[in-house]
């Protein structure tokens, strides 16, 4: 469905601008009114990671005339894999600066408003606030969940995308119009069930493709053009080069937007409702978890235990602890692998970085094998502690 556009023109374009923004002004759709829009614009983008890149970079190109950044993390040898607004020489950086940088860099004439933060429930609504249009480029539910929460709340449409290995997401969540996040996802999803990309991995690319739909929906909402993403969700599929358009209804039993709505005011603890790891698990990790430190003391001492290396092959691929043998959690918690572990030996598992072993530790210890325990941080807490040689992914 077609929108009115959601700001007011501004009063002129300098010559500058004119000359910049030229083949949008010959754009019938777009002409000088529809620039005057974009420069009196206020768009805040949630993240500079994988889909604020090309989403910041290309709002400061097309003219917006405000953009806001809000993000509390550093820019890793990792990042720049898919996160294309940083450079080698922003490694240990704030993303935040690194990504206004580069903003600046393409578009001198936009104003650039850092948040060097992590949004939470104490800045999200004053943050959000400053701004007309929100487009969300996080990477966990506890964060997707509030930035919904806090839109709906104070009447902001927002963009939102989601990408995984070679698929990928995207929608306008706008409850004045349609159907809010929740109205999509009313639970998250169970702990452990998706990975994230530093788990899972994305295609760098894939960056692009659902951060340049999340840019164009930007542009004709603030523009009143064309009919925006409300009430669809579009998903992509790299491999197959497809695209296909899912119709999304509001909930009338919505707990956020719906008629009897019954969630008024943001959440008290995100983390909580979205639950990093299962309650199952952390009873588990309770009293059965050992560091890093203690896993080499017990190796160089000659401790008889099997350790397990409940990553994926890629992984295990990229980096493993010595005498750890690949056992995948999927092949745990579905009870295939349990009978192949030693009875005689206690259990050590570990993952990445502790999410997925305490997971794999919950379906262990309920099989039976009372002393397993697990790796605090695994393999990357082995790096930082025991072998800074081996690579970190």
């Amino acid at each position: 469905m077609s929108l009115p556009p959601l700001v007011e023109p501004a009063a002129e374009l300098t010559v500058d601008e004119i000359r910049r923004y030229s083949r949008h002004l010959i754009i019938p759709d777009v002409g000088v009114t529809g620039q005057k829009r974009l420069k009196n614009a206020r768009v805040l983008c949630v993240g500079a990671g994988g889909l604020g890149s090309p989403a910041l970079m290309y709002l400061a190109a097309a003219g917006v005339g405000t953009l806001g950044i809000v993000e509390f993390d550093t820019v890793d040898e990792s990042n720049l894999q898919r996160q294309i607004i940083h450079g080698q020489s922003d490694i240990g950086k704030p993303k935040a600066e690194s990504a206004a940088a580069t903003v600046r860099e393409i578009n001198p004439l936009v104003n650039v408003v850092i948040h060097n933060t992590a949004l939470d429930r104490d800045n999200v609504k004053e943050i959000f606030s400053q701004y007309d249009l929100i487009v969300d480029g996080t990477d966990n539910f506890a964060t997707r969940y509030m930035v919904n929460d806090a839109a709906v709340l104070l009447g902001k449409p927002y963009v939102w995308g989601s990408i995984y290995r070679f698929d990928g997401q995207a929608s306008v969540f706008w409850a004045e119009h349609g159907p809010c996040y929740r109205c999509l996802y009313p639970e998250p999803p169970p702990p452990g069930m998706v990975p994230s990309c530093a788990e899972g991995g994305v295609l760098g690319v894939l960056c692009a493709s659902i951060g340049s739909i999340q840019v164009t929906e930007a542009i004709k909402l603030l523009t009143g053009i064309g009919e925006p993403l409300v009430g669809g969700l579009t998903v992509y599929d790299a491999l197959e080069m497809s695209y296909r358009k899912i119709k999304v209804r509001k909930d009338p039993d919505c707990v956020l937007c719906g008629p009897n709505a019954t969630l008024t005011d943001l959440m008290e603890d995100y983390d909580d409702f979205c639950g990093a790891v299962s309650v199952e698990a952390q009873e588990a990790t309770l009293d059965a978890t050992i560091t890093a430190r203690e896993l080499k003391e017990w190796q160089d001492a000659g401790k008889d235990f099997f350790l397990v290396d409940v990553r994926e092959p890629a992984e295990y691929e990229i980096v493993r602890i010595p005498g750890s043998t690949l056992i995948p959690k999927g092949d745990i918690l579905n009870g295939e692998a349990l009978a192949n572990l030693p009875q005689d030996r206690q259990i050590v598992l570990h993952c990445k970085s502790g999410v997925r072993s305490a997971e794999a530790l919950a379906a262990v210890k309920a099989a039976g094998f009372k002393d397993a325990v697990h790796l605090q941080g695994g393999v990357l807490s082995w790096i930082k502690q025991i072998d800074p040689s081996l690579p970190a992914y």
